[in-house]
């Protein structure tokens, strides 16, 4: 039952399309006759759909397809819900379904106050007209005033850093640059709702961190409601309040995003699959598997506040390998957090053969509750040699807890904790009149007694 803080209402909605076959070349042998028939069949369907205006489906042989399956949840103003599952799952067809580019086959949805969506690379421009021209569009489209538009118009235009190009048909604009001034416009021109899809992968690190921190700030601030559909597990789990998931056309679990992305990455779904023959493969030397283990020794993707870990590279070497150089690298949301390089370290091994693990155990590292990630690298003895190609995302692992778990005191530490910088160091405060305060997280991690001088 909806209530009146409730903006988006999705009862029992599914979406069905009609695939077509071509069931020609199957068989080793067709007869004349047969083929005449199977034409003749196919023309009199594709005749009787265009007459009843059901969509013409290409091939000899129709499947019905359901995208979707009777999904239903409900979402609030100024939540911020994170839409995840592998591809495939129904995330793009739900958000068309929201969007109101495509109907549902059945079911009903609710919508309340303006939709903004950007779906895919120039959802919504004309590459004919400027980027000035397309912004008076998108606002005009979103039923939003000249006067309106126009107080808006100099901070979309600094948003999307594209002054110099203003002018020109956004035709002529790179894939970054179009996303730039299609995201400026469509979170500035104050939507009730704004429903942003994988899209942003197109741009650099830098502008995705300015677009999480703006989704964040019109929900937050503004009290407007986002859609963020992204398989940056780490960028869900900082961004959005709620997690919608998604597995082959129904919702698997719907509920606080910490808890479903940590589900969502414990069932396997969001990295690779570890039990393949290799990962990453050279002449010589390959990748088998990646294993995270906490303090305990025992095989986890999910790491308590403060807790040692370590990364078990199992590798296979394809003949004998003298001193070759490992190097792990640990990734979180907005980018590379720290490693372990054999290269600085000069700790290689004399030689590889055969089947074989190393592994690197990390300590006294205080990571906050994100989801993080491990690239892998392998060269040869001049370090150089590339043994393996890069795996990037060769594991996820996620960071558990809350603010009290770590010590903080802060009255908004909770709210922050998911979308802070990831990892902190030892620090301490120093005030006019030279008095001192150390954090109290530092205090609880301390094997010493400290004295916390705060300020009078």
């Amino acid at each position: 039952m909806t209530t009146s803080d409730t903006v988006i209402s999705v009862e029992n909605v599914s979406k069905s399309y009609l695939l077509g076959h071509n069931s020609l070349g199957r068989e080793q042998y067709t007869a004349l006759r047969d083929v005449l028939a199977r034409n003749t069949r196919t023309l009199f369907r594709k005749t009787r759909d265009m007459l009843t205006g059901r969509p013409i489906v290409q091939g000899d042989e129709i499947e019905e397809f359901w995208a979707l399956k009777d999904v239903s949840f409900e979402i609030n103003r100024g939540d911020r819900v994170g839409v995840i599952g592998k591809n495939g799952a129904g995330k793009s067809t739900l958000l068309k379904i929201l969007s109101r580019i495509t109907e549902p086959t059945r079911g009903r949805i609710k919508i309340t106050g303006r939709v903004a969506s950007l779906l895919e690379v120039g959802t919504g421009f004309h590459p004919e007209l400027s980027g000035r021209e397309n912004i008076f569009l998108n606002g005009s489209i979103l039923g939003m005033s000249r006067r309106e538009i126009q107080k808006k118009f100099d901070e979309i235009v600094a948003f999307a850093e594209v002054e110099k190009f203003l002018d020109t048909p956004v035709k002529r604009y790179s894939s970054g640059m179009y996303v730039r001034l299609a995201f400026a416009v469509a979170a500035h021109l104050e939507p009730e709702v704004l429903i942003v899809d994988e899209v942003l992968a197109v741009g650099d690190a830098q502008f995705q961190k300015k677009c999480l921190g703006k989704m964040e700030e019109v929900s937050s601030k503004e009290g407007r409601t986002v859609l963020f559909v992204s398989h940056n597990m780490g960028a869900v789990r900082g961004l959005c309040s709620n997690a919608l998931w998604l597995e082959n056309g129904v919702v698997k679990k719907f509920g606080p995003a910490g808890s479903v992305v940590g589900e969502y990455l414990d069932m396997g779904t969001g990295g690779n699959d570890f039990n393949s023959s290799a990962i990453s493969s050279g002449d010589k030397f390959c990748f088998r598997k990646v294993i995270v283990r906490d303090s305990d020794d025992r095989e986890t993707r999910i790491i308590k506040p403060g807790e040692s870990f370590a990364i078990e590279l199992h590798y296979t070497a394809k003949e004998r390998l003298e001193r070759p150089f490992f190097w792990v690298d640990v990734i979180g949301p907005y980018g590379h957090l720290f490693g372990a390089s054999m290269i600085f370290d000069n700790l290689n091994p004399s030689f590889i053969e055969g089947d074989g693990v190393i592994a690197c155990r990390f300590s006294n590292v205080t990571l906050l509750p994100q989801t993080y990630s491990i690239t892998l690298r392998a060269r040869g003895s001049n370090g150089v040699d590339i043994l393996a190609p890069t795996i990037a995302g060769a594991a996820v692992f996620q960071v558990s807890g809350t603010a009290e778990e770590y010590g903080m005191l802060g009255e908004l530490a909770n709210q922050s904790l998911d979308h802070d910088t990831p990892m902190i160091v030892p620090y301490q405060w120093i005030y006019g009149d030279g008095s001192t305060a150390v954090p109290a997280w530092q205090l609880k991690n301390s094997k010493t007694n400290v004295i916390n001088e705060k300020r009078m």
